[in-house]
């Protein structure tokens, strides 16, 4: 998987994502993204006929920041809801015009994060 300068995965310009490709993307099972859909409603991949899973492109950014805040600011699942929920600025989970998208709110973190180690490194 490819990713930007700031070490980001790249999201493939594409509409839908099997499962699988979501997977390989976020770097998790796709059981994980299975679990994250009962936990974060705002997670609805669309279903084809067969009943399989058709992430959107927003979907994968959800699930990108999803796991940024799980696996590297370790919120709880709880606390990544609601996280979410004061981001979206919508007491229903949806996004509005003022929601910063993911990779923003990644880039920010790991400037700041930067700024730190420099600041410890003089």
């Amino acid at each position: 998987m490819q990713e930007d300068a700031h070490g980001v995965p790249q999201i493939p310009d594409k509409f839908y994502f099997r499962i699988g490709e979501v997977s390989d993307i976020v770097d998790v099972p796709p059981y994980v993204l299975r679990f994250w859909e009962t936990e974060f409603k705002q997670i609805k991949p669309k279903r084809t006929r067969a009943g399989q899973r058709m992430y959107r492109k927003q979907d994968v950014a959800l699930v990108l920041r999803i796991k940024h805040l799980l696996y590297e600011r370790k919120f709880t699942i709880e606390g990544a809801r609601q996280h979410l929920k004061r981001k979206t600025g919508s007491p229903k989970g949806k996004p509005t015009a003022k929601a910063p998208p993911a990779i923003s709110e990644i880039r920010e973190e790991l400037i700041r994060i930067r700024k730190m180690i420099d600041a410890s490194s003089r």
